[in-house]
């Protein structure tokens, strides 16, 4: 399993704005394209107006083709430029997951600790 970790650092006050165009438009294209949302934070403690968000693909050339869809999809290119405005630095990782890692999709039965 490979990860795609992206790390963004926002422009000062822009977490809000952020936060709502991914909730309210763009997660769901991306999901249409990318498939499986491991995770999506936020910064609290520590540096601040910091997003990460981490996508799982099953190799290298999934995670190629799925990018590629979503590159090419009009109504992301549409959503992309309000976004990008938002974001100062943009960081991407490919990290593969050793044989002994937890899963990191969560279960369907969900829950909380």
């Amino acid at each position: 399993m490979y990860y795609e970790l992206r790390t963004y650092r926002l422009k000062n006050g822009a977490l809000p704005e952020y936060l709502r165009l991914v909730r309210d438009t763009g997660l769901a294209i991306q999901k249409r394209h990318l498939g499986t949302l491991v995770a999506y934070f936020h910064s609290d403690i520590g540096p601040q107006n910091e997003i990460l968000h981490i996508w799982q693909f099953d190799s290298l050339d999934d995670r190629a083709a799925r990018r590629e869809r979503l590159a090419a999809d009009a109504e992301w290119q549409a959503f992309v430029p309000a976004l990008a405005a938002l974001i100062e630095v943009a960081e991407n990782r490919i990290m593969r997951a050793t044989d002994f890692s937890p899963s990191l999709v969560p279960s369907a039965g969900g829950g909380g600790g």
